[in-house]
């Protein structure tokens, strides 16, 4: 019996030190700030032209800053001047049928057709009186008959020019046909459009940037052949930045978006730049490779992008970063149709904007 109680007492003893060694090992929630590593990320493009052309020239080297609508590169334009030369020609021939047809007839077109008309009209008078003096004497033998039939046939032809004339008169006084007049106007139309492409290809000769940023690559240079499918170069858009990072299921509780940040890099240590949670990814997956905590290697994690405030342009594509996430005023973020609600009153609150910390998203970098 004592053995028993022994027994029990040593069980109870060892239960009650694996319950306090589990309260001892399990990790306490981290009630400090989300720390994240991540790498700098941007957006690039690839600024190519339209048309297939020769390169005429290539303004834009590696590493120039261009501003929105800088000139990159130009191509060749000699052929398709002729040919805008060319369609404008058409354009004048075609206006000046159409404005042939809206004016109508020329008063000395008109008079014309008068005159042929009274003189269809004496032709056809004289006629008659010929054949009515040959039908008279063809009674008492002094006209033969044949006389008399060659009047009639006459009469009969001179009325007849006389309808002519008289149709030819009204034709020209009423103008051109309304559907001619509208056909011409279409085949106007249609040649100004085919100039306006023109006119476009001309301007698109014309590579320009379309927002500002730095050229990283230079791909083409004067007289190669450029398309659509070949870019001349590769610009980085230097605005906005962010810093691409993962969150665990159990950070995911912790943040939110629009939480101020700090963003570290080693090129700078102890001067953190600004920033704020933009976006949370709403899927999951498996750690990139390029994640490099070993604690989530294998786990499964959510994308988060982290927007820098980059004044002095120190962030490279790719710098491993720092993240550090506090707790503190929530940045605005444009999501979806609060967009326009956001962006209305942030207008109004224009006080409550200067006492925001400078971390605060710009209008539209939050997605």
């Amino acid at each position: 019996m004592k053995k028993r109680i022994l027994v029990l007492a040593v069980l109870a003893l060892c239960m009650a030190g694996g319950v306090l060694a589990l309260r001892t090992l399990r990790p306490v929630p981290d009630a400090g700030p989300v720390v994240l590593y991540g790498n700098v990320d941007l957006r690039q493009v690839s600024s190519a032209f339209k048309d297939a052309e020769r390169v005429a020239r290539v303004l834009a080297r590696e590493g120039d800053r261009l501003a929105p609508g800088a000139l990159v590169a130009v191509l060749e334009t000699e052929r398709l001047d002729r040919e805008i030369t060319r369609a404008k020609a058409r354009v004048a021939a075609q206006a000046a049928a159409l404005a042939r047809l809206e004016n109508g007839s020329r008063p000395q077109e008109k008079r014309r057709a008068r005159a042929d008309a009274d003189a269809a009209a004496v032709e056809l008078d004289n006629a008659r009186r010929t054949y009515d003096r040959l039908r008279a004497l063809s009674g008492t033998g002094a006209a033969r008959e044949q006389d008399v039939d060659d009047a009639q046939a006459a009469h009969d032809r001179a009325a007849a020019r006389l309808r002519v004339a008289q149709a030819q008169l009204a034709l020209v006084e009423e103008g051109p046909r309304r559907e001619d007049i509208d056909e011409a106007r279409a085949a106007l139309a249609a040649q100004r459009a085919d100039l306006a492409v023109l006119e476009q290809r001309r301007a698109d000769s014309e590579l320009r940037a379309p927002s500002s940023g730095v050229v990283r690559s230079r791909l083409l240079e004067p007289g190669d052949m450029a398309s659509a499918q070949r870019p001349v170069c590769t610009v980085a858009i230097t605005d906005p930045k962010w810093v691409r990072a993962y969150l665990t299921e159990t950070q995911l509780g912790r943040v939110h978006e629009g939480m101020p940040a700090e963003i570290a890099i080693d090129a700078r240590p102890g001067q953190p730049l600004e920033g704020w949670l933009g976006f949370i990814s709403p899927t999951a997956e498996f750690t990139p490779r390029n994640v490099e905590t070993p604690e989530l290697r294998t786990s499964l994690v959510y994308e988060a992008r982290v927007f820098v405030r980059d004044p002095g342009d120190v962030l490279r594509l790719g710098m491993p970063a720092t993240v550090t996430l506090r707790e503190g005023h929530v940045v605005p973020v444009q999501t979806g149709e609060a967009s326009q609600a956001n962006a209305t009153a942030a207008a109004s609150s224009a006080a409550q904007d200067k006492a925001a910390p400078t971390g605060a998203a710009p209008t539209g970098f939050a997605q």
